[in-house]
């Protein structure tokens, strides 16, 4: 928290105080030509270090591929030296018999790795080209990959040292990498007589890897702490190879392991020289890989050199921390010197900045005489700063007294403003009320014309319908026993109709012949529901989940609630495309405290549900989602509840269906004008 104290005075300072800035605006353009001066550097000693370095591993690789050159000419010239020896050309004029196993043990002496003396008869082992060579009496040394048996039939020892473990891949490499030299050995009559056959194993030939890396890397040669390391390769596997298994404290050889993808790609499958870093085994290095071809041409291996790039590294970073610290040291003096110049100049301007922080705050306080020459600049302007404050607050005065003046003169003009505001918002409060009675009253009127000249409609033909029913009664006698069930039913129906039709006329004018309201048992009137839904369902695909757990009665008038049920029934079987399962559940009606308050029942369907730019539409007449709705359904039956002293309540959630809940009271306590007619 200190620290963060401390960060912010000091960020406070450099951007509030001249003096600071001054400093900063000094010592920036220094800082930034040195940032630029070392950004230059590092680029130019960066591209020169690393294209020293390549150019040094190019150089290395060079070096040990003319090592390897003079290898496979000394390779030569010792089977040059066997053909040439006494005892040789002895057993070649006089003893030919005992010539070829008299070479096979030479190889110790001319420290090769296997000596064979082919016949002539045998030339066929050998390539088209080497056939060539060999009868055109050219000596030849060539690399070559030898399988296991090809390796024990040149000497039987070679299969055992050519194995190489495969680190990380749990196998053995048995091919064998060799170094080969053929000598054509021909008789007095200049015939093609033998094929001397020798070279070198160079699986885990150790002691030529070393040996190349010392002719490579000289004492002394490399930055301290590097390590110079010499490989060679069968395909990408390191058969030979002086780089460390842990490269921090160069313990092991990394003798079975392959060379990374990159340089596989390059070196191997391209056939060009790779010279750039490269990941070897464990650690970076600087490294430059050389393919090794076999007598036919094609790629079999590679010839490594490379040192540890960190060291390098760790050398030029130092250079460069060395640099940085010498040029901030630099600017740290060349910003004291700046610092301690401007402190002199630039304590007059603090004095007057803070006096003019004080005169800010409402403090009488005024610059004076500073510590300076007369006529100087500084000093000129803290006079003039002084006789400007001073007409400052001659003028701040006559502003007062305006003020004043001007601050009486508003509060009167508010005051009266705020009354007329009063007044106009009173009046555009009633205004609003009376529009909204007009409207209401003007969409009441309207409905009840068209649902009275409905009502009247459907009374006609059900008068007689009635009327028929009647005559047919009449007419059959004592046969309306047959038909019995039937004809109670219609007339259930037609007082069905009856009702529904003097709802509408309630809910129009408020008016009509209503059934009594009476005690109920809510179970029965919603059981009666079910009946009337089912068989007008017996067609669609719907099944019915009740649960009636009621057992508070509710004072209502059982046609009204029946038709209400009936409607909310229906609304859900319509949301659902009529299939699905329409769940219907009653339950006693308890307050917060408790208490009984009535009997309620729940409608749930799993249909399309309803929008919330809808919900707030659903109870207004005439107002519906389905092409042969009337929306009058949701109106009524609202009303109906409401004059019942009851609630309905919906919960929907669009795509998943909607809930409708109707609360009834177990006694009305307000009962309506309707109610009070229909007692009298």
């Amino acid at each position: 928290m200190k620290v963060k104290t401390f960060v912010f005075m000091w960020l406070r300072r450099f951007k509030t105080m001249v003096r600071y800035r001054l400093l900063v605006l000094t010592s920036v353009p220094i800082f930034l030509t040195l940032l630029a001066l070392i950004g230059i550097t590092c680029y130019w000693t960066v591209t020169y270090t690393w294209q020293s370095a390549l150019m040094n591993v190019k150089a290395d690789l060079a070096v040990a591929h003319h090592s390897m050159v003079l290898l496979k000419k000394e390779q030569r010239m010792e089977l040059q030296a066997l053909a040439n020896s006494y005892d040789f050309q002895r057993r070649l004029r006089f003893d030919e018999t005992t010539l070829p196993q008299w070479v096979h043990l030479q190889n110790q002496q001319y420290q090769l790795d296997f000596v064979v003396l082919h016949p002539v008869s045998d030339i066929g082992i050998f390539s088209a080209q080497e056939q060539r060579l060999l009868r055109a009496g050219k000596d030849q040394t060539f690399f070559q990959v030898l399988d296991r048996s090809a390796l024990f039939e040149l000497n039987h020892d070679l299969p055992a040292r050519a194995q190489l473990p495969l680190l990380k891949e749990g196998t053995i490499e048995h091919k064998g990498l060799v170094s080969r030299s053929l000598v054509p050995i021909f008789n007095h009559q200049g015939e093609l007589k033998w094929i001397l056959d020798g070279g070198i194993l160079l699986n885990n030939s150790t002691l030529l890897v070393d040996r190349i890396r010392d002719l490579v890397y000289a004492a002394e040669t490399l930055p301290k702490g590097s390590l110079g390391t010499v490989t060679l390769f069968m395909g990408d596997v390191r058969i030979s190879t002086n780089v460390p298994l842990d490269s921090a404290n160069l313990i092991g050889r990394a003798v079975g392991t392959r060379v990374s993808e990159d340089v596989r790609q390059t070196v191997l499958q391209q056939g060009q020289t790779f010279v750039d870093r490269a990941f070897v085994y464990d650690s970076w290095y600087v490294s430059a890989y050389e393919p090794l071809h076999a007598n036919d041409g094609k790629v079999i291996g590679m010839l490594y050199t490379g040192y540890l790039q960190w060291p390098l590294i760790h050398r030029y970073l130092t250079n460069i921390i060395e640099m940085s610290v010498s040029i901030f040291l630099v600017l740290l003096f060349t910003s004291i010197i700046v610092y301690r110049g401007s402190r002199d100049l630039f304590l007059p301007i603090e004095k007057i900045y803070q006096v003019a922080k004080a005169v800010q705050m409402g403090l009488k306080r005024r610059v004076g005489k500073l510590d300076l020459c007369d006529g100087h600049e500084l000093q000129i302007l803290g006079e003039q700063f002084d006789s400007m404050l001073d007409q400052l607050e001659q003028r701040n005065g006559l502003i007062k007294l305006a003020a004043i003046e001007l601050e009486e003169k508003v509060e009167q003009r508010t005051q009266s403003l705020h009354q007329k505001t009063e007044e106009l918002e009173r009046h555009i409060r009633l205004l609003h009320q009376a529009r909204s009675k007009l409207v209401a009253t003007e969409k009441l009127a309207a409905l009840g014309e068209l649902t009275a000249g409905i009502a009247h409609e459907i009374n006609n033909p059900i008068a007689v319908i009635l009327g028929n029913i009647e005559l047919i009664q009449l007419e059959l006698g004592d046969n309306t026993a047959e038909v019995q069930e039937e004809l109670t039913a219609i007339h259930l129906q037609i007082d069905r109709i009856r009702n529904i039709t003097r709802s509408l006329l309630q809910y129009s004018r408020q008016g009509g012949v209503q059934d009594e309201v009476t005690w109920h048992h809510l179970n029965l009137i919603v059981e009666e529901s079910l009946t009337l839904v089912r068989s007008g369902t017996k067609k669609m695909d719907i099944q019915f989940e009740v649960n009636l757990a009621a057992k508070c009665s509710v004072e209502v008038n059982r046609h009204q609630l029946l038709q209400v049920l009936v409607n909310l029934q229906m609304n859900g079987i319509h949301a659902m495309d009529d299939k699905g399962v329409l769940k219907i559940t009653t339950d006693d009606w308890f307050d917060e405290n408790g208490e009984l308050r009535g009997a309620m029942v729940a409608i749930t369907d799993h249909g399309c549900g309803i929008s919330e730019q809808n919900m707030k539409r659903i109870f207004d007449p005439f107002f519906t989602t389905r092409r042969s709705g009337t929306g009058l359904g949701l109106s009524v039956s609202q009303s109906i509840i409401a004059n019942a002293g009851g609630e309905m309540t919906v919960e929907s959630v669009e795509g998943q269906g909607s809930t409708f809940i109707v609360y009834l009271k177990h006694k009305k306590e307000c009962p309506s004008e309707l109610d009070l007619q229909v007692t009298a």
